[in-house]
């Protein structure tokens, strides 16, 4: 299934009246402002989703600063965003889709096949030269029935044991991963075993994802091939949403640990390493023990409860 919908696209899919729930998901981390940034200027008959409220539960140390919400508590929400099964659904923000790509996988994650992200976004529509409408945008009750564990996410647990045979990925600013700073959470560096992959590479100056063969070069690499056992976070599970995405475009499929380094870095019985390298000595494992198959195989297709943009 499609990642992506062109700015064309969904323009001639509106026109012509067929039926799109429009999400506009503006949220930066730090700031409070999307609903202003809204009720000013959208797409014509988009509702807003505040994400720390809609798309997360409250923060907890032990599952991080963005948990995913129960089932119960999203499809209420998605309900009242208007949202029908079998409903076409596009999410964009006014940041590259850093924020829109956590309601896209969530809803995949929930079982909704036709669910797009809208490339380039808000920019991308305003540069087309179509039209915004301002205010809120009220609309009736949907009847969306969601499910869960569609898309793969790993745990806290199975994180620490990826680097074995897997790609475990840091979505994060290159800053963030070499600890050279750490604008939010308890402790700074990276996840040991972990390769830096900011997802603010995936996308280009504009806003738009590169195109496929740049992303699939871009994962080769750091020795990705499409066999690979792949699992990404960030902070606290948004912006690594939005590198799973980049993922899924050039091919590859990659699990999410939604605590992210938030989750990570609040357990002291976890080690952090800094640096350019995915393990501060050099050495994987002080074990030596040889990876098992089973400890890069994501749990889910099960809910884990468990960013500047990225989070």
């Amino acid at each position: 299934m499609a990642t992506l919908i062109s700015v064309p696209e969904l323009h001639q899919r509106l026109e012509v009246g067929r039926r799109t729930v429009l999400l506009d998901v503006r949220w930066v981390l730090g700031r409070t402002d999307g609903h202003e940034q809204y009720l000013a200027g959208h797409l014509p008959g988009a509702v807003y989703v505040d994400l720390p409220t809609k798309l997360a539960d409250h923060a907890r140390p032990e599952l991080g600063r963005h948990p995913l919400p129960s089932l119960e508590r999203f499809q209420a929400a998605a309900r009242q965003w208007g949202i029908n099964d079998g409903d076409t659904i596009v999410a964009y923000d006014d940041s590259g889709c850093m924020a829109a790509a956590r309601a896209w996988w969530m809803l995949r994650n929930a079982g909704v096949e036709s669910v797009y992200l809208l490339d380039g976004g808000l920019a991308a529509w305003r540069a087309a030269g179509y039209r915004l409408e301002a205010g809120e945008v009220s609309t009736g009750v949907g009847n969306v029935s969601l499910g869960d564990g569609q898309m793969p996410s790993i745990t806290e647990q199975e994180a620490a044991q990826w680097s074995r045979g897997g790609v475990l990925l840091d979505a994060r600013a290159g800053e963030r991963y070499r600890g050279e700073m750490e604008p939010i959470d308890p402790r700074a560096g990276h996840i040991p075993g972990a390769v830096s992959a900011p997802t603010t590479e995936n996308i280009s100056p504009a806003g738009t994802f590169l195109p496929v063969g740049q992303l699939r070069r871009r994962f080769e690499a750091l020795d990705l091939d499409t066999s690979a056992k792949v699992a990404v976070y960030c902070g606290s599970g948004v912006t690594a949403s939005h590198e799973i995405a980049a993922l899924e475009i050039a091919g590859y499929s990659a699990a999410l640990f939604p605590g992210s380094f938030s989750q990570w870095s609040n357990n002291p019985a976890n080690d952090v390493a800094v640096g350019n390298a995915p393990f501060e000595d050099g050495a994987p494992f002080e074990d030596g023990a040889p990876f098992e198959d089973s400890a890069v195989a994501p749990s889910s297709m099960s809910r884990v409860d468990g960013s500047s943009v990225e989070a």
